[in-house]
Parts: structure tokens; C-alpha cells; sequence
């Protein structure tokens, strides 16, 4: 007796900030890719689907991409994340890191 199948599995490749096709906000996107493997005796030996897709966390929809869209969309955040070293906010104007107000002299 042999047994076979297929499993699924979701990787979470980015978290983007994108304006939603279904409510039209302005909200953060998760970048998903859903890779499905073909199982021998419950072991996954080769992924024979992928596909790639973003869902609003402000809604909940989802749309389907083609994959050239997904690698640059996280080309996109990965060049961000480069300028901004450990996802660190910029600093903003008036702030002072070592606690004194530049605004009192």
C-alpha cells in the first residue's frame, strides 16, 4: 500500500503598506506565498504549485499576484529595510535621543 498526497504551506514573506483594491484604505499588507508539496508516506518531497498573494489586515481581502509582481513588491521592501537598519522609524523633527529638548536652550 502506498500513500500519497499533497500539503500545503504559508510563508509570510513581508509586511507592506499599500492602498487595498477592496476598501480602498490605506492599510499594512501581508506578502504570502502558499507553496503546495507532493507527499510520499506523509514526507514532502517537491513542491509541484506556488502561488503568491496579498491580504489586507484592515479588511481581510485577499488578491491573488503573478509572481514577478511578489519579487518586486519585496525588492521594494527589502531596499527600504536597507536604509532604515533594523526597522528602526526615522527620526523625526524636535526630537532629541539623549532626552534634552532642543527646543530649550
Amino acid at each position: 500500500m502506498i500513500i500519497f498526497g499533497t500539503r500545503g504551506y504559508l510563508y509570510q514573506l513581508a509586511v507592506l503598506t499599500l492602498v487595498c483594491g477592496w476598501c480602498g484604505n490605506p492599510a499594512a499588507h501581508t506578502l504570502r506565498k502558499r507553496v503546495t508539496k507532493f507527499t510520499l508516506f506523509f514526507v514532502p518531497l517537491f513542491p509541484f504549485s506556488t502561488k503568491y498573494a496579498t491580504q489586507c489586515t484592515f479588511c481581510g481581502g485577499e488578491q491573488k499576484i503573478p509572481k514577478e509582481q511578489a519579487e518586486q513588491l519585496l525588492a521594494q521592501h527589502v531596499a527600504a529595510q536597507d536604509g532604515n537598519p533594523f526597522g528602526q522609524t526615522p527620526q523625526q523633527p524636535g526630537y532629541a535621543q539623549d532626552g534634552q529638548n532642543p527646543y530649550q536652550h
